[in-house]
């Protein structure tokens, strides 16, 4: 009797397994290795004053910086969005 009992309950778990519908897709994202290269940074134009430059001199060189550093922001920019690009399918 106990035998018949577990038997028709392995029976019908089994049952209950086959009747979820079959396979379904799940969509995860996958992380892929970013393959940009980094660009180097530049040696800023304060960074190559002397000690005991007048004011006018620094003045010049942290113009000439901020145009540098635009510049390198862009390049990072760039690197970042092509790491972050969606992978087109094939």
């Amino acid at each position: 009797m106990k035998r018949l009992a577990l038997v028709i309950l392995a029976a019908s778990t089994l049952v209950g397994c086959s009747a979820t519908g079959g396979a379904f897709t799940v969509k995860t994202a996958v992380g892929v290795e970013c393959k940009a290269q980094k660009p180097e940074r530049p040696v800023f134009a304060t960074e190559a004053l002397r000690k005991g430059s007048d004011v006018d001199q620094y003045v010049r060189a942290a113009r000439a910086e901020r145009l540098q550093r635009d510049g390198y922001e862009e390049k990072l920019v760039a690197a970042l969005d092509e790491c972050i690009a969606p992978i087109a399918k094939p």
